[in-house]
């Protein structure tokens, strides 16, 4: 057995006291949006690049005002004739691999608006028996469970989606959790979802640094996205806040981050927060085009 002197002894504490009392960075995950591309392959292939640990599923784009809710999934299947059934299979497999798969509700097309407090409590019964631990004979992607709901709202009435994510994390109790998600715009407070996220209900926030060019990365400055991030860690009572980014110069109008400029001037300002959760991408399609998630998975 080795020995040490005393100052060998003094010099190691020493310098697991500057390790301990350092300012830590941490790291984080992936989020990707899969479903309104026919050509960005299977959900179970998604999954299995092991580059993701959040998909969701987008979107349940109708519902609410008496409507009933409609799921669309592009080019993918047709949930109308049970086609989408056999999502079952690859859900499961995604969790397997410790993936969350979620039920992405709004996008930016389709009608959807609640109006009642009532109105937010049926969508949730009908997602808790449709998509969660409840149950129908008519679930559009069969019997797998998924992990929860998120919110990609870009319209409707923003006095009720509180109410829907209060009844949704409610079921927690009834089955497996219900995880929450929402991804606002980076304008803070976002006027479609600012409401539901002051409930302090959610999960995980994947705030949308795109095609709002006050809020987001310009070239060569951080500014902009720093003062927003800022504003969305310290204004909000979420778990995780994710850096909301297309995946490719063409899957939004602006906000596109090369990877040498994430690497090395936002994540080391970003992952000083203790909220910071990681990054989420729009969508599995333009990821495929670009390679961004292989490119940053072991940055961020």
């Amino acid at each position: 057995m080795a020995t040490y002197s005393s100052y060998s002894l003094v010099a190691c504490l020493f310098f697991v006291f500057l390790l301990s009392s350092a300012p830590r960075s941490h790291g984080g995950s992936i989020a990707i949006y899969w479903g309104q591309n026919g050509n960005e392959g299977t959900l179970a292939e998604t999954c299995g690049t092991g580059n993701y640990a959040f998909v969701n599923i987008a979107f349940l784009c109708s519902f609410g005002s008496g409507q009933i809710p409609q799921l669309n999934l592009a080019g993918h299947c047709d949930p109308y004739s049970n086609a989408c059934t056999n999502l079952t299979t690859d859900i499961k497999f995604c969790q397997s691999k410790g993936v969350k798969v979620m039920l992405s509700i709004g996008g930016g097309a389709g009608g959807y608006s609640l109006n009642s407090k009532q109105d937010a409590f049926k969508l949730a019964q009908y997602i808790w028996n449709n998509f969660l631990s409840g149950q129908s004979d008519k679930r559009p992607l069969g019997d797998a469970v998924l992990d929860g709901v998120d919110f990609d709202i870009e319209g409707g009435n923003p006095d009720y989606y509180g109410a829907l994510a209060a009844y949704l994390k409610a079921y927690s109790g009834k089955g497996k959790e219900v995880y929450l998600s929402a991804a606002p715009q980076c304008p803070f407070p976002d006027q479609w979802v600012g409401k539901a996220l002051q409930t302090g209900l959610f999960d995980y926030v994947w705030v949308q640094f795109y095609n709002n060019p006050p809020c987001q990365y310009t070239q060569g400055s951080i500014a902009n996205l720093m003062n927003s991030w800022n504003q969305w860690t310290t204004g909000i009572n979420a778990k995780y806040i994710f850096l909301g980014l297309p995946a490719a110069p063409d899957a939004a109008g602006t906000g596109f981050i090369p990877v040498g400029s994430l690497e090395s001037q936002v994540l080391p300002a970003l992952k000083n927060s203790t909220r910071y959760g990681g990054v989420m991408l729009w969508s599995k399609f333009y990821d495929d085009q670009d390679g961004y998630s292989s490119a940053i998975k072991n940055s961020v």
